[in-house]
């Protein structure tokens, strides 16, 4: 196994750079998707080689439920990690699969809150779309089956028709594009291993861009959009988050808004290798790659070496 275990532990800090630089040079939907590859990719490797650890850091403390083999001094010597370094991984695993559990838990609660709200409600026109009388102003893509668009009649009075129809295009892309799953695997990869908890903030912008640029389209005038993006963070500045993708909830507004003002972004799915996004991305997934290939490689040697000591 070597000290190759322990690469994947470090090496989501090769995925920090390309999280600041992606949105540059890429489309956010290339963006969003490519973030959230190296963030799983890595956060499996680190949990991988924790769970590797604790076998061998453990096999000789009593009561473990391991084959006796596996404490023999012969096996030890092949691999020389004591039993500090297993009972620590032990408790790095039980907080990696704590908090992944209370993330999904809370990512279910959010939208069951969300579902009880919307009961009782008479049928809307359109299916996809549900109006709650509340001064509060919002809107939200509720993911289900099938999704729905939840949007307060306070933020609705506060755009006009053009607005409006920006913003439930806005927020039909996350549920057509399935934004909530990368959220919540990027945010579970962050649970893994708390060196890829940056690449949410990234993935959460990447999606709401993916969304605007979406809206836009739909819209046909990006202008239209990145006013209603405005108007819509302005009128819900101090409202409570609902704790799902929201019209003007995530992601810093100006820099969303400036986007749209601006071109369309490039269509491609890598960033052009002369540039700092490009060597940045080249870097993440020479990082992805080595944090594959030394779980791999320390699952294999773990394999041969405990099946070798282990009696048929």
């Amino acid at each position: 196994m070597g000290v190759f275990v322990f690469l994947p532990l470090i090496l989501p800090l090769t995925a920090l750079p390309i999280a600041r630089l992606a949105e540059q040079h890429l489309h956010p939907r290339a963006a969003t998707r490519l973030l959230t590859v190296f963030g799983c990719v890595l956060a499996l490797c680190s949990t991988l080689c924790l769970a590797l650890l604790m076998v061998v850091g453990t096999a000789q403390l009593p009561g473990n439920p391991l084959p006796d083999a596996w404490s023999d001094p012969e096996v030890r010597a092949v691999v020389p990690y004591d039993e500090v370094t297993g009972t620590t991984a032990i408790g790095g695993l039980a907080l990696v699969l704590g908090a992944g559990a209370v993330t999904v838990r809370r990512h279910h609660r959010v939208r069951a809150r969300a579902l009880r709200a919307l009961e009782g409600l008479p049928p809307d026109a359109e299916p996809d779309l549900a109006v709650l009388p509340d001064d509060e102003p919002y809107a939200y893509a509720l993911p289900g089956s099938p999704g729905r668009v939840v949007v307060s009649t306070s933020m609705l009075a506060s755009l006009d028709a053009s607005e409006r129809h920006a913003l439930l295009a806005h927020e039909r892309a996350h549920l057509a594009r399935g934004h909530h799953r990368y959220l919540l695997a990027v945010r579970l990869a962050g649970c893994a291993n708390p060196l890829l908890r940056p690449l949410y903030a990234a993935v959460a912008y990447g999606a709401e861009r993916w969304a605007d640029e979406e809206a836009a389209h739909v819209v046909g005038d990006r202008k239209v959009t990145a006013r209603a993006v405005a108007k819509a963070a302005l009128v819900s500045r101090g409202a409570p988050a609902p704790g799902l993708a929201g019209f003007a909830s995530a992601g810093p507004v100006p820099r969303r808004v400036a986007a749209l003002l601006g071109p369309v972004p490039p269509a491609r799915s890598w960033p052009p290798a002369a540039s700092r996004a490009g060597l940045a991305a080249f870097v993440a997934a020479a990082g992805a790659t080595a944090s594959a290939l030394s779980a791999l490689n320390a699952a294999i040697a773990l394999f041969l070496v405990l099946k070798a000591a282990t009696p048929l």
